[in-house]
């Protein structure tokens, strides 16, 4: 199984959202959440995870829904410019697992725009 590749830009010491987790069933209900495990730490930062509560309009057949959910944070230490790469397994209720590998690219005041 190869694992799932994302980029992720962010601000040095900001919370970024890195992912969300839903489990939205045929009938536009929500199923069991996944269990999510850091199977790599990030080395210049930190990841924490969330519930909230997601809304979506269209998402499959699913004209209009709100369900519970997992978000992942990352967050930087204030002083980190770089990228920083973190690694999550989420496992569902049907025994389906993705890996998540998810590079964030961390970048200070002003790199966006160079002049």
């Amino acid at each position: 199984m190869s694992p799932v590749e994302r980029t992720v830009k962010s601000a040095p010491n900001k919370d970024t959202r890195v992912g969300v987790f839903i489990n939205v069933l045929p009938d536009c209900t929500s199923g069991p959440l996944p269990t999510i495990r850091l199977v790599n730490a990030p080395a210049s930062g930190k990841v924490t995870v969330k519930s909230a509560k997601v809304k979506a309009t269209n998402y499959k057949s699913c004209l209009a829904l709100e369900v519970p959910a997992y978000v992942a944070f990352y967050k930087s230490q204030p002083d980190f410019i770089g990228d920083d790469v973190l690694t999550i397994e989420v496992k569902y209720a049907g025994g389906r697992t993705e890996i998540q590998k998810i590079t964030v690219s961390v970048v200070g005041p002003g790199a966006q725009q160079k002049i």
